[in-house]
């Protein structure tokens, strides 16, 4: 199932372009991002835009972002949130409710059921009938992620590798698959995993160029690194030459 089918880009609305993310040549180049597919991943290095774009696109959706909004910077950067104000979406039909998981939100959502629970225990049944806390982190987002995806609706991931082993994102992969195949939901994930990757029939986007583009499986450079790592790992690994001084220190 589709329900966002588009997302434009108003450059013209850029307020800086010398502060991130408005400085960013593939902002400044892309004029829009379609969604024909029920599974999109968005890959690329740090820093160049992935999480960005997926928390505005959530926002200009009306789906809340949990956040801590009371951290302070040393040098703050007044547009970094407003990446948001300069985007528009286009839905297939009516606007659907969803969710935006990230590896600390969901830290905290989970101490919050937690004490939601205290009060009401079937609070739990919502979330595969366990505690959240109680069971490994990794085990804890499976059951979330089972439970809040059943249920028709957009949603955005922001890196959910980084807590689960190469198992779980197994598991993971073939319940997206799953639930996309029962056309009630629609994925949009920001991930560095080759696993996620490997999806069947979704569509992935570089931000590695000067515009954001599609891009086959194979072409990702996380195939073509991991292949290449798995198959001969010596040449990755660099042990450095030490001084006899040296190995006497690490002796």
């Amino acid at each position: 199932m589709i329900y966002l089918k588009q997302v434009d880009v108003h450059a013209e609305k850029f307020p800086v372009l010398d502060y991130y993310p408005f400085n960013l040549e593939l902002f400044q180049n892309t004029e829009k991002v379609k969604f024909d597919t029920p599974i999109t991943l968005f890959c690329g290095e740090n820093g160049t835009g992935k999480s960005t774009l997926l928390k505005a696109i959530a926002i200009r959706c009306g789906i809340h972002i949990w956040q801590n909004d009371s951290g302070i910077r040393y040098e703050p950067n007044p547009y970094e949130e407003d990446f948001y104000k300069t985007i528009s979406v286009q839905w297939e039909g009516s606007p659907v409710p969803g969710s935006f998981f990230g590896s600390q939100i969901f830290s905290h959502f989970a101490k919050n059921l937690e004490e939601w629970a205290v009060s009401d225990a079937k609070m739990f049944n919502y979330f595969g009938g366990k505690s959240l806390v109680t069971q490994s982190h990794g085990q804890s987002l499976m059951s979330y992620f089972k439970s809040r995806y059943s249920i028709k609706g957009l949603y955005f991931l922001d890196e959910p590798e980084t807590a689960l082993s190469p198992s779980s994102l197994i598991e993971l992969l073939n319940l997206l698959i799953k639930i996309s195949l029962q056309g009630h939901a629609q994925f949009i994930i920001v991930t560095h995993s080759p696993l996620l990757l490997a999806c069947p029939a979704a569509r992935i986007y570089s931000f590695d160029n000067p515009e954001i583009e599609s891009i086959d499986y194979q072409d990702t450079d996380y195939y073509k690194i991991y292949k290449t790592f798995m198959n001969c790992p010596k040449e990755f690994i660099k042990v450095p030459t030490l001084s006899c001084q040296e190995h006497k220190h690490f002796a």
